[in-house]
């Protein structure tokens, strides 16, 4: 079979605001120069062709910097998401970034826990349809509903949904084929509705569609719920920076 050839597409237009930062969260320090970017760059690196960061246009100029040797380099492209839409249009308004690939790797900007095995091993399943890294959680945020092979439902707690303990949950990272990708996107926008809380078009009840639509899913098993820990406080940003301190220096 023929090498696959992924792009990594990260949404990372949203700022820290409730860290009380005035930059995009893929741009906070973990320690002395180095951002959340590194960390996530240095994960992806190994095992995507490319990456695709998409940023606010006033976060984009200080992300060219951050990022000016990979820019420069070829191995690392920026656009920009002029209004802030949801992850699904930050996605897919940049999809001719993507589509020469066979498949994307969507990550979020903010997932500092993420482990190189894990990306190793969501990488290394993908052969089509849809890939996901899940794992149970005591108390998920988000939780995946599955059955048979099949994702059923997503449930939400920014929408109000209720989680049940002990559910499967996502470490902000989704590997999807690009092969009719922006057509289901399309399909699904014209039907979707939008967040009780959030009025937003949601990326993640997209997945659920794909499943219905006949994408094979894979689950990709993760044991250590600190993966799915991304920074939206000032206490997981200190847990970021002890792990990497413990395990990244």
């Amino acid at each position: 079979m023929a090498e696959r050839r992924l792009c990594a597409v990260i949404p990372a237009a949203g700022r820290g605001a409730r860290l009380g930062f005035d930059i995009p969260k893929i741009m906070v320090e973990i320690a002395d120069g180095v951002a959340v970017w590194h960390l996530l760059h240095r994960r992806l690196r190994p095992y995507v062709e490319h990456v695709h960061v998409v940023m606010s246009p006033e976060g984009e100029g200080p992300f060219r910097a951050l990022a000016a040797e990979e820019i420069a380099g070829g191995q690392v492209s920026v656009s920009v998401q002029e209004r802030p839409t949801g992850m699904g249009g930050a996605i897919f308004g940049a999809a001719t970034h993507w589509e020469p690939y066979d498949a994307i790797l969507v990550v979020w900007g903010d997932q500092a826990n993420l482990s190189l095995s894990t990306v190793r091993r969501v990488t290394g399943t993908h052969e089509k349809g849809l890939t996901l890294p899940l794992v149970p959680m005591p108390d998920p945020y988000v939780e995946y509903e599955t059955d048979g092979g099949a994702l059923v439902r997503v449930r939400q707690s920014r929408e109000g949904d209720e989680c049940r303990p002990g559910g499967l949950s996502d470490v902000g990272v989704f590997c999807l084929a690009t092969d009719g990708l922006r057509e289901e996107w399309t399909r699904y926008l014209a039907g979707a509705a939008v967040g009780a809380r959030t009025g937003e078009v949601n990326f993640l009840p997209f997945l659920p569609h794909l499943s219905r639509q006949g994408w094979p899913l894979s689950v990709v098993p993760v044991t250590d719920p600190d993966e799915a820990r991304g920074i939206n406080t000032a206490e997981d940003l200190e847990f970021a920076r002890r792990a990497y301190l413990r395990c990244d220096r």
